[in-house]
């Protein structure tokens, strides 16, 4: 990882970190000072490049073979990380003191994960389906597929403006010489509402798994399911995972410890997604939640059968 130099403690209020082999060209777009708090690893940019851009391509392939278009938001998701890493590398080789540059790539990285969330929350939506085709009963208000949908994905969508808008503040702040904190305090805001709402999407999927297993008719049903509701929490967890470490990044305030270390971006940004994409990508809905559309179709091949066998030989004692 590159290594930064603090200014002197005597500058200017506002002075962050300066690279004292890579001189500011102090260009119509430059800062003062390298927002990121360091000079981003072009190493860890292309390897982020090459993961993302094979995982996209990957989940593309998925989606056209299953015909999973519900699915569609996480190879958005791979790609946006793409094109993040690239506007990161550019700041890594030609100039970290580029504003426009910071904030592309910031936009495209932290709004990436909102869809890998969206996605998991609809197959969460899909197995609430699937549940019910086969005869679980999951009439509890929070297992309706609008509340779970609709509602994490509107909290999602919010909470990554208000990061957006702090980040693009701090961005103007530092360029203007003044007083960050307010762009700070917006970015904070949003991410301590978004990890709030995940930790209560993971305790729905928590209290989701726990119902089917109460329930003792369908208890071999769920288990053709098992890896997929388990790949999914893990996925889920990873992106919490990072979530939570922007969080803390954030609550620190500017070029504190864990913002201007670059080995936590790698660890707790980079790492969660890319492991939660791959994970997606092996244990995809596509081999899990066949043909899914809709309610009645949400079940798999043979439960489809034998919804139908039972609607043609009804029991005697119907």
């Amino acid at each position: 990882m590159a290594t930064t130099t603090s200014l002197p403690p005597n500058t200017p209020t506002g002075a962050g970190f300066q690279n004292s082999n890579f001189p500011n060209p102090n260009g119509p777009h430059d800062a003062r000072i390298i927002i990121y708090g360091y000079t981003p690893s072009f190493a860890l940019c292309v390897l982020a490049i090459v993961l993302f851009a094979i995982s996209c391509a990957v989940h593309v392939l998925q989606l056209v073979r299953y015909r999973t278009w519900f699915f569609t938001p996480l190879a958005l998701a791979c790609f946006l990380e793409t094109v993040g890493y690239i506007f990161r590398s550019l700041s890594s080789k030609n100039d970290p003191y580029h504003i426009i540059w910071f904030v592309v790539q910031y936009f495209m990285i932290v709004v990436a994960p909102v869809f890998i969330s969206a996605s998991i929350y609809v197959c969460i939506n899909k197995l609430i389906a699937w549940a019910k085709s086969v005869g679980y009963v999951l009439d509890q208000w929070w297992l309706a597929p609008k509340v779970i949908l609709w509602g994490f994905v509107t909290v999602d969508i919010l909470t990554t403006i208000m990061q957006i808008a702090g980040a693009a503040l701090i961005g103007s702040s530092q360029s203007n010489q003044n007083d960050p904190t307010t762009g700070n305090n917006i970015l904070l805001a949003g991410l301590a509402i978004q990890s709030f709402s995940f930790t209560i999407f993971l305790t729905v999927l928590t209290l989701f798994r726990f119902a089917l297993s109460k329930d003792p008719r369908g208890q071999s049903k769920v288990r053709t399911k098992d890896w997929f509701i388990s790949a999914l929490a893990l996925a889920s967890l990873l992106v919490y995972l990072r979530t939570l470490f922007r969080l803390s990044e954030t609550a620190e305030g500017l070029f504190s410890y864990l913002s201007i270390h670059e080995v936590f971006f790698g660890t707790l940004e980079f790492t969660p997604v890319v492991i939660a994409v791959a994970i997606l990508a092996v244990w995809h809905p596509g081999r899990w939640l066949p043909y899914s559309t809709d309610a009645s179709s949400d079940a798999s091949p043979t439960a489809r059968v034998e919804t139908s066998l039972e609607k043609e030989n009804p029991r005697a004692d119907a």
